[in-house]
């Protein structure tokens, strides 16, 4: 399948440059796959397509401020670096720039020496293995030194930090949002819950090849970077409960479509377990684990609009962006919504 059947025309106005004031009044569009009849709501309706019995899955990892900048300690020449896992203790892989000023051994320094990372490994692509050298708390210094690595194609400054996190984020480990969670507040889970519907959480740190571009022509020749997941064994139990009695799985983003399908895929059901994945789910795909999705609106020739496509088809999919564009919804990671049921 060639990577331009998932392209379309998105006019750069209509990329999201900041986050509305309210989560919820974000637009939704609404997606029935059987049908394919396409409604425009916002946000805040998403109660009248739950029902009781229903299972919503969250992905309640938490964003790093895992953009530092810093300069080397012998020349002072300025590095930018971004924290992507933490591999061992105090090391890091890492992303830096300009990654040719950075070889094996350089010190760099962050906040007047706060902060020291040395170079102990280099990677093709600007990939950096660095420990960091600090007296204190880790997470305390990068809150306090670093920045939330916002995607590249937003290009305005988040003056909260906490509008690029969910309100159930709690695991530290992410370098980038889910954002298809970012449109719920706590009273609006408070109101799902009222209804009867469960409330699930999984765990998946996202990686930075979320915004990497699909490069090959032929999508089955395309590698997914892997990321870490964890499923709880409350959540295991209630997905199979859920299941078991006829209700509906809506899996909100494709981080917790990705990991709830892999899960999936391994056990035949859901189990408390964790690992990496890198699954990769495009047309045509057969969902083991899933009934319906929240997602946000996705970039041309992306893995994600490949994986809503394999969901809703892509044929459906694209008429559905069409449409989104023509409607002026805002788009990507500060932008509105879609639900496929």
């Amino acid at each position: 399948m060639n990577v331009n059947e998932f392209d379309f025309n998105l006019p750069e106005e209509l990329i999201a440059q900041t986050p509305l004031r309210e989560r919820t009044a974000s637009r939704l569009l609404v997606l029935n796959k059987q049908t394919r009849r396409i409604e425009h709501k916002y946000f805040y309706n998403i109660k009248k397509y739950l029902k009781k019995g229903d299972c919503l899955v969250l992905n309640d990892t938490r964003v790093l401020p895992a953009r530092l900048y810093g300069m080397k300690e012998d020349t002072g020449g300025k590095i930018e670096v971004l924290l992507l896992h933490q591999s061992e203790n105090d090391t890091w892989e890492t992303l830096v720039k300009p990654a040719r000023k950075v070889k094996l051994g350089t010190i760099i320094s962050f906040g007047n020496g706060k902060l020291k990372a040395i170079c102990t490994k280099t990677e093709e692509h600007g990939g950096r293995e660095l420990k960091f050298i600090y007296n204190g708390v880790f997470y305390e210094i990068l809150d306090e030194l670093g920045e939330m690595p916002l995607p590249p194609y937003i290009k305005e400054q988040l003056p909260e930090k906490e509008r690029y996190q969910t309100v159930f984020a709690r695991e530290k480990g992410s370098a980038a949002a889910p954002t298809a969670g970012l449109h719920f507040t706590t009273e609006l889970l408070e109101e799902i819950k009222e209804l009867g519907v469960e409330i699930a959480y999984i765990t998946l740190h996202v990686g930075l090849g979320t915004f990497r571009p699909v490069s090959v022509e032929d999508i089955e020749n395309h590698q997914m970077h892997s990321e870490f997941y964890r499923m709880s064994k409350t959540t295991a139990d209630t997905l199979n409960r859920v299941k078991a009695n006829g209700g509906k799985i809506i899996s909100v983003g494709t981080t917790s479509t990705r990991t709830l399908e892999t899960i999936a895929r391994d056990h035949q059901a859901f189990k408390e377990t964790s690992g990496w994945t890198d699954i990769f789910i495009y047309p045509p795909y057969e969902f083991k684990a899933i009934d319906g999705l929240i997602t946000n609106f996705h970039l041309p020739k992306s893995t994600l609009i490949m994986l809503v496509s394999a969901l809703a088809g892509k044929n459906a999919v694209l008429h559905a962006y069409e449409q989104a564009v023509q409607k002026k919804y805002r788009f990507f990671s500060f932008g509105d919504a879609m639900l496929i049921i």
